[in-house]
């Protein structure tokens, strides 16, 4: 199985998973990444359970979080034999008699997720002699994704690069069309790799007022102080765009809730100190749903915003 061959870490993890059961059973083989409190299978081959990619479990709850930790033993053959997966929560919700898993890891050593299987039978002790090729593939599985993950920042810059053609002429922001084909690009990333990402939704709240009391100059001005503003206040590959009128988005890229909430702090701030009113909505990406679901929350929540920023100034 040479790894140079492989296009992806998808299709590399395609090829292990298939190889995987064919030689060692199993009736589940995954791929997954933790993030927080997340367990999120990215890749199975299922014959039995019906796991299928985007399901999230509590990572505390699996096996492999006790397994990582090097609490319990990476190879279990009969699993309710070791106290820590007998007593595992992740039992109550399927049955498991026989357990392998072997962490994948990130470039600076950090755990990306995990390679793992599970089963509703005991398998043979001789299992235990197989650790070295669960190990040789769970590093070449962690070689290709760090490649990968390298690479993803220069795709995303060629990305944005490229999209620039679709921007707004009067903020110099991507439009409507460059944020969709952005969006839709960075779901790939997400099914891929479980990234966790936020949407925010933004919306003015005074520009038909400026509008319609000091003229569209005004209102345009406004415009572009809220565009200088939200480009002033993100990282820099993340994506904000105009998607009309008065309305902007952002897509904050591989960011957890504790820090997508800390951006909307900062946005709020700012805002504040340059005048300008707007209501804002944060929604985290869902393995199940996808970044458009997302979108849907987030703009709910915006809509939420402002209603209680109007009813505040009636107040």
């Amino acid at each position: 199985m040479n790894h140079a061959g492989f296009k992806s870490f998808e299709e590399a993890g395609q090829t292990v998973l298939k190889y995987l059961h064919t030689r060692f059973g199993f009736n589940l083989w995954m791929i997954t990444r933790t993030e927080g409190d997340d367990w999120i299978v990215l890749q199975s081959e299922d014959n039995g359970y019906g796991i299928k990619p985007g399901q999230v479990f509590r990572w505390a709850d699996s096996f492999c979080s006790q397994m990582v930790q090097g609490k319990a033993p990476r190879i279990a053959p009969y699993s309710p034999a070791i106290p820590l997966y007998r007593q595992a929560a992740i039992n109550k919700l399927v049955d498991i008699q026989a357990y392998v898993g072997q962490p994948l890891v990130k470039e600076d050593g950090s755990l990306f997720g995990t390679l793992c299987a599970i089963d509703p039978q005991p398998k043979s002790e001789m299992l235990i002699e197989e650790a070295a090729i669960f190990e040789l593939l769970a590093q070449m599985l962690s070689y290709i994704l760090q490649t990968e993950l390298r690479e993803t920042q220069q795709i995303r810059k060629a990305e944005h690069f490229e999209a620039e053609a679709l921007s707004d002429s009067l903020t110099g922001l991507f439009n409507r069309r460059a944020w969709d084909k952005l969006l839709e690009l960075e779901e790939e990333r997400c099914k891929q790799y479980g990234h966790p990402t936020a949407i925010l939704m933004i919306d003015l709240n005074d520009l038909k007022i400026t509008n319609d009391s000091l003229g569209h100059a005004a209102g345009d001005e406004l415009i572009q102080r809220m565009a200088l503003t939200l480009k002033d206040n993100i990282r820099s590959n993340d994506i904000v765009a105009r998607l009309g009128g008065d309305e902007f988005a952002v897509l904050s890229i591989e960011t957890d809730l504790e820090n997508a909430e800390k951006l909307v702090l900062r946005i709020q701030h700012a805002l504040v100190q340059a005048g300008i009113s707007a209501a804002i909505g944060l929604a985290m990406r869902n393995p199940q749903s996808g970044l458009s679901a997302a979108v849907l929350e987030a703009d709910e929540k915006m809509y939420q915003d402002k209603i209680l920023i109007k009813s505040n100034r009636m107040g």
